[in-house]
């Protein structure tokens, strides 16, 4: 079944005529379309992506099989009574969890009085489960992150600023295919590796200090994650027990992936090894979420998701310990779920490393 059928399926499950998506990563799967303004809409009779002059080009060239309509003085609510008019829609369902409410009650106040119907994370829920050539463009993406890392340990010195290694990451993924960053580079060093989502400073790195660099990027739109601790310097032994922990914490819900689990269940199993020792609850967040055109989607490892997990979806397994004044490590690596258990997308070294 192609893309642009199970979006009508999703007209047919919901009871609407037409929809109208607002999603930028959404329009990108449904219609290939990558430019930063417009909306898709979808009806039975119709697939047109809307934009302004910047992106009418672009959209011709990107667009899978969908009409452009460049919009013009009326703006968009013109240019979508237009299309709701010829198609005789009543029922128009929007993207509720991603359109600004201004937008929203300006189109509402603009549509020939159609009912406007949330359609919530109808259509997100296309892009879960992840197709062959997603797959090999997410494989590609980590692939750059493992060179990056093991380029950054050639680089890592004391007295370099955290800014600096962020700078660096960066411009290795960049200089070995990738895009863009999937999200901005977390390097925390020392104290710093306590806070889950440091932002990089100008604190310099010291002997004896843990770095955590949690960093991504794109490759042909489609996100990595990864995460590596190290000790710059030698290791104490308190050091050598939370990274221990954390990495059995890793291997044994790694262990437990497969098709049909649940996502509660995996995030169960790290949680409680680390709340076993006297660490518990310096483990604060989710254990994993899903990585495609998005960094963070749906559905994830953590004690809240009840979804079953299915073949074919990605996701990042990421446990964490994190102790004030003291410092933190997160292990992550970047799966994708089998029948039977899980490939590995991440090939960096695991064991701590000391510099």
């Amino acid at each position: 079944m192609n893309i642009k059928e199970r979006v009508i399926n999703v007209l047919n499950e919901l009871n609407i005529d037409a929809v109208l998506v607002s999603d930028g990563y959404n329009m990108r799967y449904i219609s290939g379309f990558t430019g930063a303004t417009g909306y898709l809409y979808v009806s039975r009779n119709r697939f047109v992506i809307l934009t302004d002059f910047r992106y009418t080009i672009q959209a011709n060239s990107e667009s899978n099989g969908f009409e452009v309509i460049e919009i013009g003085k009326g703006g968009y609510a013109a240019a979508i009574n237009d299309l709701l008019d010829a198609d005789k829609i009543e029922r128009l369902g929007f993207e509720d969890d991603n359109l600004l409410y201004a937008s929203y009650s300006n189109l509402n106040e603009k549509l020939h009085k159609k009912e406007m119907v949330p359609v919530k994370n109808a259509l997100t829920n296309l892009r879960v489960v992840k197709t062959a050539e997603e797959l090999e463009n997410i494989k590609m993406a980590e692939h750059i992150g493992d060179i990056a890392f093991t380029k950054i340990l050639e680089v890592i010195k004391p007295g370099m600023t955290e800014l600096e290694v962020a700078a660096y990451l960066e411009f290795f993924m960049k200089t070995n295919g990738a895009q863009g960053l999937s999200f901005d580079s977390i390097v925390a060093s020392g104290v710093n590796s306590s806070m889950c989502h440091a932002t990089p400073s100008a604190k310099k790195i010291e002997l004896g200090d843990f770095v955590t660099m949690d960093f991504g990027c794109i490759y042909n739109g489609y996100c990595s994650d990864m995460t590596r601790t190290i000790v710059v310097g030698k290791a104490s032994e308190e050091q050598k027990n939370v990274y221990n922990t954390v990495l059995k914490a890793q291997l044994e819900a790694l262990d437990a992936i497969h098709a049909g689990v649940v996502g509660k269940d995996i995030d169960k199993i790290a949680r409680d090894i680390i709340d076993s020792t006297k660490y518990k609850g310096c483990f604060g967040h989710g254990l994993g979420h899903s990585v495609g055109l998005y960094i963070h989607e749906d559905p994830r490892f953590s004690a809240s998701e009840e979804s079953v997990i299915l073949a074919n979806v990605t996701e990042t397994v990421e446990p964490g310990i994190y102790i004030e004044n003291f410092g933190g490590v997160r292990i992550e690596d970047l799966v994708v779920v089998t029948e039977d258990g899980h490939i590995n997308f991440t090939h960096s070294e695991k064991q701590l490393i000391e510099l």
